[in-house]
């Protein structure tokens, strides 16, 4: 018998309000997908944090067991899906189950194999091509999807890099990228041999590495689903990057903005039209599902210049699936979960980017990642809870009602705060301590942090206390993001 094809927006969510097989996203944390099991049935978080002390409904969180160091967010998640409690967790809830992340590998696929389930997202080894810094200016220039004018090569000197940079007329001034790698940890402003010098032991022998002229961009952040109906294109969101309140990382993403006029009108256009031909060309790579594109736009002249893939949900997920345009419509990722369902679905993809592209569909919201700033290494005694906080008339920030729901904030002196770093945490230069979402912008309009927001973060960074660690203890910076 033939499946029934999904026609129209109110069947697919309800096809996800009644769905019967348990689906599982695991991770550090459920920051990413927060929210999404209000709108599937049967959907739940496996994380290792417990950033709700045991208040959320949907999130599990199995006992710490003894495991070698985590070297990155797929060891976390592999501990995870071995782990006894979520063995036996999955093993109890039966149905077929289907499982995401943020990121995973081979081996991942194997365990969640084992458990008799099924990853929905395309393989890890097509994922890993694909989040190749090199090949995706490859794809971007098969879809016509320019990227900042660059040349790629293997860098063998700083006087080898200057001839490379001549021949391709990129003048000396340069930023550089190696092919994998979170943007605050493998990029590199290179403008002279004491700056190539820092990062040598970064940049030769690592391969092909994307040279790229300096320009004076913002930085911008677009998600988006490929889909056997076409490409669904998310808003276009401002990136918060290397704010020293924020993170101690020059060029690391620290935050973003969701908001109607973010960019000029046909700016935002633009990138919309660029995400659209990106991801059809990404169809034709035989990779299908969710993305995020960051856009480089030059301040200028207004150009848009391709930065990097992401083949993945990110950081900004959690804002693009709470827009105003998610809950009239549905959450971006649901069109994930339907494109893997293998339910028959028609969808007028044009018209619904062009609902999704009216600014009276974005309402204006902003999230920072907190992280420690300082060069010190010590360990947490008290940090604040998850939930809602409150700013004063003095400016001071204080705790207000556990929630949950970020949609909890009624104004914007409220914000949501999730907690990652707890106590008993090394808190390291670095370190995530948190995410905050308020109602409203983050930054000025010349793209600085607000007065309001630098005591929103004064007033979290004061919550925690530490101590110092014993002075014979050694500390290594884990160094890969959770989020």
């Amino acid at each position: 018998m033939p499946k029934k094809t999904l026609n129209n927006i109110s069947e697919i969510r309800r096809y996800f309000h009644t769905n019967t097989d348990p689906i599982y996203f695991v991770s550090a944390t459920n920051f990413n997908l927060l929210g999404l099991d209000e709108w599937v049935k049967n959907f739940k978080y496996i994380c290792y944090m417990d950033c709700f002390d045991g208040r959320h409904p949907n999130v599990l969180v199995p006992s710490e067991l003894p495991h070698d160091e985590f070297q990155s967010i797929e060891d976390i998640n592999n501990y995870l899906l071995q782990h006894k409690e979520v063995v036996d967790y999955v093993k109890a809830r039966g149905g077929k189950p289907k499982f995401v992340f943020l990121m995973f590998d081979e081996k991942s696929e194997k365990l969640v194999k084992d458990l008799g389930g099924e990853v929905w997202f395309p393989k890890a080894k097509l994922r890993t091509a694909m989040d190749n810094k090199i090949e995706t200016v490859r794809v971007g220039n098969k879809a016509g999807v320019p990227s900042v004018p660059n040349t790629l090569a293997k860098v063998d000197s700083y006087d080898h890099l200057k001839k490379l940079s001549d021949k391709a007329g990129l003048g000396h001034d340069l930023v550089l990228q190696s092919a994998f790698g979170d943007s605050g940890h493998t990029t590199f402003f290179i403008k002279s041999e004491s700056d190539f010098r820092k990062h040598e032991h970064e940049i030769v022998g690592q391969g092909e590495i994307k040279i790229m002229k300096r320009i004076d961009c913002r930085g911008s952040a677009i998600e988006a689903c490929a889909t056997s109906q076409g490409t669904i294109v998310g808003p276009l969101m401002t990136e918060l990057v290397g704010f020293k309140e924020l993170t101690p990382y020059r060029g690391g993403w620290c935050g973003n903005e969701i908001f109607s006029t973010a960019f000029p009108p046909n700016t935002r256009q633009q990138a919309r039209e660029l995400t659209f031909k990106f991801g059809e060309q990404l169809r034709k790579e035989g990779y299908r599902g969710y993305f995020e594109l960051d856009f480089l736009v030059d301040k200028k002249t207004g150009e848009i210049w391709l930065g990097e893939l992401n083949p993945r949900i990110t950081g900004a997920s959690s804002m693009t699936n709470h827009a105003a345009f998610a809950h009239a419509d549905a959450p971006l990722f649901l069109f994930h979960l339907l494109e893997f369902s293998k339910k028959p679905f028609k969808l007028d993809v044009e018209e619904l980017n062009a609902r999704w592209a009216d600014p009276d569909m974005i309402d204006s919201w902003s999230q920072m990642v907190i992280k420690h700033t300082e060069d010190t290494v010590d360990i947490i005694t008290s940090a604040p809870q998850s939930g809602i906080y409150r700013m004063q008339a003095d400016g001071q920030v204080v705790f207000d009602r556990f929630d949950y729901h970020r949609r909890a904030v009624e104004s914007e002196d409220e914000a949501f705060f999730l907690r990652i770093s707890n106590v008993g945490d090394y808190r390291y230069e670095g370190a995530d301590l948190g995410i905050l979402v308020t109602r409203g912008r983050s930054m000025t309009k010349g793209f600085q942090l607000t007065e309001k927001s630098k005591r929103w973060i004064a007033g979290i960074k004061n919550a925690y206390s530490a101590r110092p660690l014993p002075s014979a203890h050694a500390f290594e910076d884990p160094a890969f993001k959770i989020m």
